[in-house]
């Protein structure tokens, strides 16, 4: 260990109890102190030896207001990705909520009038592969057209709901 790592280390010692104080005031909690302090006692055993630090109590609470500068920093978008993600998994957010129903609920009656609408054949095709499960050689034979054909009717299905859904009125 430098020369410069063992008197800081010293030096926290003997500041330990100021030292809490001074980083308590930044980050807020002593929890939060206590983990920017072992932080510090880390970061101190890496000082190298050149150049000498003249002003070691100083260098040490510059270096520990750095550090509770860093770790609020995290803290703060922790917390906020902790918000984030409670919002999109809980749906915490109520005004947004409603307003994701009502652009749901809308789309939905969309699709669904879509759905109504399509040609006949089209509709069959589309609710024996999307409903029922069948494949399309399944529904080929069932209907007695070519795979071809559901093919080309699940294309039309598929493309005219698209459009539905984002609002278009589709071809």
């Amino acid at each position: 260990m430098s020369t410069n790592a063992s008197a800081i280390s010293r030096l926290i010692v003997a500041e330990r109890p100021s030292l809490l104080r001074f980083v308590r005031r930044i980050v807020g909690s002593g929890a939060g102190a206590e983990d920017v302090t072992q932080s510090l006692w880390l970061r101190v055993q890496r000082i190298a030896e050149d150049p000498p630090i003249t002003n070691q109590r100083a260098y040490l609470y510059r270096l520990a207001a750095n550090l509770a500068i860093d770790h609020l920093k995290v803290e703060t978008r922790r917390s906020q990705i902790e918000i984030e993600a409670q919002a999109l998994l809980w749906g915490c957010d109520e005004a947004l909520a409603a307003d994701r129903v009502v652009i749901a609920s809308d789309t939905l009656t969309r699709v669904e009038a879509a759905a109504l609408a399509l040609p006949e054949q089209t509709r069959r095709v589309f609710e024996l592969h999307r409903y029922e499960g069948l494949s399309q050689r399944a529904v080929a034979e069932r209907l007695g057209v070519s795979t071809t054909t559901v093919e080309k009717h699940m294309r039309r299905a598929m493309r005219l709901l698209a459009a539905a859904r984002d609002g278009g009125a589709g071809k």
